[in-house]
C-alpha cells in the first residue's frame, strides 16, 4: 500500500513539474493568423525569463514541502524536529534562488551577444551556485542526521535532490543555447 502511494505522489509529482510553465505553453499553443503581427524576439524572451522566475518562485516551494512530508514518513515527534531544519534550509535555498534568478536575468538579455568574458563570469556564476546549493544541502544533511538518525537524513537529502533535479532540468531545458538566438 504504501509503495502504491508512494508511486502515485511520484506520478503527480512528476506530471506537476515536467508540464511546461503556463507562459510557455500560451506561447507554443497560439499560433499567429496571417493578419496577426507575432510577438518579437524581445517580448517572447521577456515572457520566457518571467516563466522560469515563476518556477523558481511560485508554488514549487509549497509544492515541495508537500512532497516532503508526504515522502518523508515522520511521527509527530519526528516531524517536530524535521520541519523547522527544512525551513531554514528552504529559507536558505530561497536566497540562493533570488541569486539564481538574477543570473538567468542577465543570461536572457544577453544570450545572444555574449562575449567571452560576459559569459565566462555568467558561468562562473551558475557553477557558484550549484557549489553553494550542494553545500547547503550536505549541511541540512548533517543537521537532520544529527537531530533523526542516518537513514531518514538520507531520505531527506534523496528526495531534496530528486526535487532539484526536476526544477533544475525544466529551468534549463527552457533555456537558449548561449549564442544561437534567431
Amino acid at each position: 500500500m504504501k509503495t502504491s502511494i508512494r508511486m502515485l505522489l511520484a506520478t503527480h509529482f512528476v506530471l506537476i513539474f515536467a508540464s511546461p510553465p503556463s507562459g510557455h505553453a500560451q506561447t507554443t499553443a497560439q499560433k499567429p493568423t496571417s493578419t496577426a503581427v507575432a510577438p518579437s524576439e524581445p517580448d517572447t524572451q521577456k515572457k520566457n525569463v518571467q516563466s522560469y522566475i515563476d518556477l523558481l518562485r511560485g508554488d514549487v516551494r509549497q509544492q515541495k514541502a508537500e512532497i516532503m512530508g508526504v515522502m518523508m514518513l515522520l511521527s509527530a515527534t519526528d516531524a517536530a524536529k524535521f520541519w523547522p531544519i527544512y525551513s531554514d534550509y528552504d529559507m536558505a535555498l530561497a536566497t540562493l534562488n533570488d541569486q539564481r534568478v538574477e543570473n538567468i536575468k542577465e543570461y536572457a538579455r544577453n544570450y545572444n551577444d555574449l562575449t567571452d568574458e560576459e559569459a565566462d563570469r555568467l558561468i562562473e556564476k551558475s557553477v557558484s551556485f550549484q557549489k553553494e546549493r550542494a553545500d547547503l544541502l550536505a549541511a541540512t544533511y548533517e543537521k537532520v542526521k544529527q537531530a533523526l538518525g542516518g537513514v531518514t537524513a538520507a531520505r531527506f537529502a534523496q528526495i531534496e535532490h530528486q526535487l532539484l533535479l526536476i526544477i533544475d532540468l525544466q529551468i534549463d531545458s527552457s533555456l537558449p543555447i548561449a549564442g544561437q538566438g534567431s
